[in-house]
């Protein structure tokens, strides 16, 4: 294997030791989330309430040695309350830019649909370009700059659905589950002795395995991961199934295909390999495409779930051999 890419394991054997200090089990969640991260990509994070999905973030953050932002989405946040905005200092008799959450590198946008569409379309210049633009001016944002939307999947009163142009931007859908009865009751020995995850984080038994600049020698890592063409075209031909499927309205466009190319590439990576297998583009496509595709509206009504589209996709295609 290649130097690089053998640190590259090392090091992340490291990082999940100091996250499982905090978070118990949710061992793909946490894959996934690194995936994301080390690709230079967003997620939507989904699950009920208590789940630690705000945790999760905050102790990646912490480990990763970057910065932390949360912003709680109510259906009267502002654009503004997002990106920062400019507020005249009656003393310098000038205006000063107020820097918003977004200038941070790991940004939690908790409970995203709970803002109307408008509010929610201020993450997207952040979320393709990495940088704002305030009063006609443009702003740098961290290079790190990554967002985790966190959305109910059972309460919809009083929310707003995310416009597909936005979802799209997302490079994974990330559903964590409720816990395991062993790992509940973990959670709850944790509690009762003084070893709950909270205080674990705030008294900073967690480490700092990366900095920044690690970061990013540990994405030029993921270049040595090789990639056959037959796989890609394999990759490809799932991706565009969508679009021919009957069940299905609006498939996944190009986007997705990138996605999941980089997605199999750092899966790969983090399972010890510099090489993609077909089972890496099976376990990464529906985190990939759920988020993307829309029924159609009779099958819908009949039962089918997105999630056996994208397995019979996955059935029809053949496998390179």
């Amino acid at each position: 294997m290649n130097e690089k890419l053998e640190i590259f394991k090392n090091t992340l054997t490291q990082i999940k030791t100091e996250i499982a200090k905090v978070i118990i089990g949710q061992e793909d969640v946490v894959d996934k989330t690194l995936i994301v991260i080390l690709t230079g990509n967003h997620a939507l994070i989904e699950g009920v309430p208590g789940i630690a999905k705000t945790l999760l973030v905050r102790t990646l953050s912490q480990v990763l040695g970057c910065d932390f932002g949360r912003i709680q989405f109510t259906p009267d946040l502002m654009p503004a309350d997002i990106t920062g905005t400019n507020v005249f200092n009656i003393k310098n008799n000038e205006f000063n830019l107020v820097k918003g959450p977004v200038f941070t590198a790991f940004l939690l946008a908790d409970e995203i649909n709970r803002a109307p569409a408008k509010t929610q379309s201020a993450l997207l210049q952040a979320m393709q370009e990495r940088n704002v633009t305030i009063d006609c001016t443009t702003y740098n944002l961290s290079p790190y700059f990554t967002v985790f939307a966190t959305q109910n999947p059972i309460e919809f009163e009083g929310t707003y659905p995310l416009p597909e142009a936005q979802k799209d931007r997302f490079m994974l859908k990330i559903t964590m589950r409720t816990p395991t009865m062993e790992q509940e009751l973990e959670l709850a020995k944790r509690m009762v002795s003084n070893n709950a995850p909270e205080q674990v984080l705030a008294s900073h038994a967690v480490k700092s395995i990366l900095t920044q600049d690690m970061l990013a020698a540990f994405r030029e890592a993921l270049k040595a991961v090789l990639i056959r063409e037959e796989l890609v075209r394999y990759l490809v031909e799932i991706v565009r199934k969508t679009r021919e499927h009957q069940g299905i309205l609006i498939g996944a466009g190009p986007r997705a295909t990138q996605s999941l190319i980089l997605g199999s590439i750092c899966f790969a990576a983090i399972q010890g390999r510099d090489f993609v297998i077909p089972d890496d583009i099976k376990v990464m496509a529906p985190s990939v495409l759920e988020h993307r595709l829309i029924l159609r509206p009779e099958y819908e009504i009949e039962g089918l779930s997105i999630n056996e589209v994208i397995n019979e996709i996955l059935q029809d295609v053949s496998v390179p051999r």
